[in-house]
């Protein structure tokens, strides 16, 4: 059975049935955790919760409401990464035609006097370095 993507989607169908349970049941498209992440997320949670609920520290409803809190901020997440990925595809060309205005060459001269030893030095190489005397 051949799944059908949109063209937004970011993995193959190929890839998509190695994928953890976890993640495809969130349908996450642009956040790929893995294994140990997913393990971590769910039965990590589960967990903790126990272990909160057991200090009494919350009530045993933390053991539900915890690991669909996490999976709601995963689901987030994602969607947040969905908004980055869609308008950086329009970012690139903006910002490389500012990055070329910034790092173009700025050629002119720059003199730089030396109060100990009275070398005047430019950057311009037409000039010679010259000593400058008392007076000027």
């Amino acid at each position: 059975m051949a799944h059908s993507r949109t063209a937004w989607a970011t993995m193959p169908v190929d890839e998509e049935r190695y994928r953890p349970l976890y993640a495809r049941l969130l349908g996450l498209r642009f956040v790929n955790p893995g294994g140990v992440l997913c393990f971590l997320f769910f039965e990590g949670t589960i967990a903790l919760a126990v272990l909160l609920a057991l200090a009494e520290l919350v009530t045993w409803w933390a053991v539900l409401v915890l690991p669909v809190v996490v999976a709601a901020m995963v689901k987030l997440n994602d969607m947040v990464a969905a908004v980055v990925v869609r308008s950086a595809a329009l970012v690139p060309e903006q910002e490389r035609d500012r990055f070329r205005q910034q790092m173009e060459p700025v050629v002119g001269r720059a003199r730089v006097a030396n109060a100990v030893t009275g070398v005047v030095v430019t950057a311009d190489p037409m000039l010679s370095t010259r000593r400058t005397d008392a007076s000027d």
